[in-house]
């Protein structure tokens, strides 16, 4: 079985949570017998092909973005090559370029379509492109949201019900490298221990202009981890209210990831739009033992971070409540523990890499009949 996965960005130009998630399912489903390619953009498509372990990715240039949305003039013929190769197209949306390929390519292969998240910031574009995202959904043999949560909140999904069905994003902890003594000293002289952790692309969604605010003048130290667009915006922030608590790192190793993760009192999730439909990153603290804290945006955040058990979960847009959830985690270990332990239960029973890997490869065998 060979399955053509398609998304915008990838490794190692970009490292955020659908990056993994993709990652994540070429591997495990690589344990199934799956042959996995990934069809990607690059700003720096060289080499072309790159052979990762989870499988081959294929990079074309990506010559201009509007709106976020990548584009190439230079990718249809290999995308065709490549939808030859495979038995399944499996697509991510939303990538807008993505359904102009499809229907460039005259894609006649089984599709599906894993629904990320619902199109928030581009409404005035949005009605520009519904007709062409209709069109591409309803070509689809199969739709897939990640959490019931998205699935019943979405304006769009329930359109489409009877070829919907739900998988949420899992991880292989397995996957993970397992950080050294001298890792996690190496953390902890750089960033001290018991901070907040947040681990993401650094967008306009993710509020961490709130999480600044939260931290200012806080007993307690946040570091976050990633970088992107909103990068110098947030710099500029944290410099202007006098933040010494908050710390950079950029972009990490795997390695340094999981030290972080190791040596960290919580994850914190500020995220306040609803373009943030899952958080691999709560899954991922989850996995780890962390409590997580997360605001209520009605999508799949809520699905992974259960109030009170869990974690908490705070109104979006609020500072204040963050600071207060923050504060509560950071005078109260034993509290911290106990919801730690909670959402690593959570995790084994919802999302592990194994539960998202057989959902999907017995979808692929439906789709082939």
């Amino acid at each position: 079985m060979k399955i053509l996965h398609v998304y915008r960005t990838y490794f190692p130009d970009s490292q955020g949570g659908l990056e993994e998630a993709i990652r994540q399912l070429c591997a495990a489903t690589s344990d199934l017998g799956v042959e996995n390619r990934i069809f990607t953009l690059s700003p720096q498509p060289h080499p072309v092909v790159l052979s990762r372990p989870e499988a081959e990715v294929h990079r074309f240039p990506r010559d201009f973005e509007i709106a976020s949305c990548s584009c190439s003039l230079r990718c249809l013929a290999g995308f065709k090559q490549l939808v030859d190769w495979a038995d399944i197209v499996h697509y991510q949306f939303p990538w807008p370029f993505a359904d102009l390929l499809h229907f460039g390519a005259g894609v006649r292969k089984p599709t599906l379509i894993t629904y990320q998240s619902d199109i928030v910031r581009q409404r005035c574009l949005l009605r520009l492109y519904q007709p062409l995202m209709h069109r591409f959904l309803a070509s689809a043999d199969a739709i897939v949201a990640t959490s019931p949560q998205y699935a019943g909140s979405s304006p769009v999904l329930p359109l489409y019900r009877p070829k919907l069905q739900v998988i949420p994003i899992g991880l292989a902890q397995e996957r993970y490298p397992v950080a050294s003594s001298e890792q996690l000293a190496a953390v902890r002289r750089r960033y001290g221990s018991d901070y907040f952790l947040f681990v993401g692309v650094l967008r306009y969604y993710k509020g961490l202009h709130l999480l600044l605010e939260a931290a200012r003048n806080a007993p307690f130290a946040v570091v976050i981890v990633g970088s992107g667009p909103m990068e110098g915006q947030l710099k500029q922030q944290a410099v202007s209210l006098g933040l010494t608590n908050v710390h950079f790192t950029g972009y990490v190793d795997d390695a340094t990831k999981v030290a972080l993760y190791g040596n960290a009192r919580a994850i914190v999730f500020p995220s306040h739009r609803r373009s943030e439909a899952f958080g691999v990153t709560l899954v991922e603290g989850a996995l780890f033992g962390k409590p997580l804290i997360s605001a209520e945006i009605g999508s799949g955040t809520s699905y992974i971070n259960q109030n009170l058990q869990t974690g908490l979960i705070v109104a979006p847009n609020d500072p204040a409540a963050l600071r207060q959830a923050m504060l509560q985690l950071h005078q109260d270990p034993a509290l911290a523990r106990k919801f730690g332990d909670n959402a690593h239960q959570r995790y084994c029973q919802l999302f592990t890499a194994q539960q998202m890997a057989g959902s999907y490869h017995q979808l692929y065998l439906n789709l082939l009949g």
